[in-house]
């Protein structure tokens, strides 16, 4: 943004001190005349020459040498003001200069660059706070978009080096049957398109460009188990569901993606028979909960730590028939977080995971 150029902050303040001090100064002098020297003739507070001279001399005071003493006093106040002034502003605009300098360094690229300013809370020093922690998110924020941008890259390069494999071995095999390489390709391009589509859905959550409605999570839980029970049943895992009315206000399509996405990586990372899944729903201290909690293999903190991340699909990345695109948590967390919700993933000491989404209840 183009600005005119106009005088420094140092400048101004440096002037606004003076200015202080010269006021200041004149209420004083004002007061000795008013309470000391106001019958006195106007006349006698002209000075000359001798009497400035002799302004400096206490013995000598006298109408005239204050009148000289006036004038010398206002003079060395200008002064006085002027300088400290300058230096005043210098020691109190230093750490706005720290700042600034943070600043253009961020804005040339540089997000690893901390202020870090010492000394007791002020203004200035809150300010160096809060910027150094929106450059720490900042920085996270960038590095987690360049890994989720190369991790999608390799995801969408995946199915079409198999197809192109596949056509590849179709013209040098025209004997082989159509049959198979249809079918083939019909599964590697739903792949691609289910993972183009989350990728669009996750673009949209992350952008908050939805309507915002009354949503019952009790509603989308029955819904998104009604919808996955064949997945469940095909799994031999048990899902069950639980709770009062809910409501919150959000999107009602995004969160019911939150749901079902939770409710169907419940199902298919369980255990391998006689699973079980937990659906619970309710209201607590001004929040609306939804849990979902599985069985499966014991994880650690670690791993669970992980697996919000794009593209993670548990401790192994194995492709099955439900595998997904390995993006439901995070499109699961990138809901959550377009809702002002939190989520949190907690193993659960017998095996399987603990999901909890908190998000504001709905007024009412």
């Amino acid at each position: 943004m183009h600005r005119r150029p106009g005088p420094s902050v140092r400048l101004k303040l440096t002037l606004s001190y003076a200015g202080f001090l010269m006021f200041a100064g004149a209420l004083l002098l004002g007061a000795v005349w008013v309470f000391l020297l106001r019958g006195s003739p106007a006349s006698t507070f002209v000075p000359t020459l001798p009497d400035l001279l002799r302004a400096f001399d206490p013995s000598n005071f006298g109408p005239r040498v204050f009148g000289s003493a006036v004038f010398a006093a206002m003079g060395f106040l200008l002064v006085f003001g002027l300088v400290g002034g300058w230096v005043l502003a210098g020691r109190m605009l230093a750490p706005l200069t720290r700042i600034t300098h943070a600043t253009r360094m961020a804005a040339n690229g540089s997000l690893s660059h901390r202020i870090r300013l010492p000394g007791r809370s002020d203004e200035f020093r809150e300010l160096a706070d809060a910027f150094d922690t929106m450059l720490t998110r900042l920085e996270a924020h960038v590095g987690e978009q360049r890994r989720f941008a190369a991790n999608a890259s390799h995801e969408l390069r995946t199915p079409l080096a198999i197809t192109r494999t596949l056509l590849d071995v179709a013209r040098n095999d025209p004997t082989r049957d159509p049959g198979e390489l249809v079918d083939r390709l019909h599964g590697v391009t739903t792949r691609a398109i289910d993972l183009t589509e989350a990728l669009l859905l996750l673009s949209r959550a992350d952008q908050r460009s939805f309507a915002r409605e009354r949503v019952d999570l009790s509603l989308l839980a029955e819904e998104a188990t009604e919808t996955l029970l064949p997945l469940a049943e095909e799994h031999g895992v048990a899902v069950r569901t639980s709770g009062d009315i809910t409501a919150t206000i959000g999107s009602h399509a995004l969160l019911l993606q939150l749901t079902t996405n939770l409710v169907h990586n419940a199902i298919v990372h369980n255990r391998p028979e006689k699973g079980t899944v937990l659906v619970r729903t309710g209201v607590r201290a001004g929040s609306a909960v939804l849990t979902v909690e599985n069985t499966g293999e014991k994880l650690t903190a670690e791993s669970v730590s992980r697996l919000a991340e794009p593209f993670q699909r548990g401790s192994e990345r194995v492709r099955t028939d439900h595998a997904g695109v390995g993006l439901g948590l995070a499109i699961v967390t990138s809901i959550t977080r377009a809702h002002d919700g939190t989520l949190t993933l907690t193993p659960s000491a017998a095996g399987g995971l603990h999901v909890t989404v908190r998000l504001p209840a709905a007024p009412g």
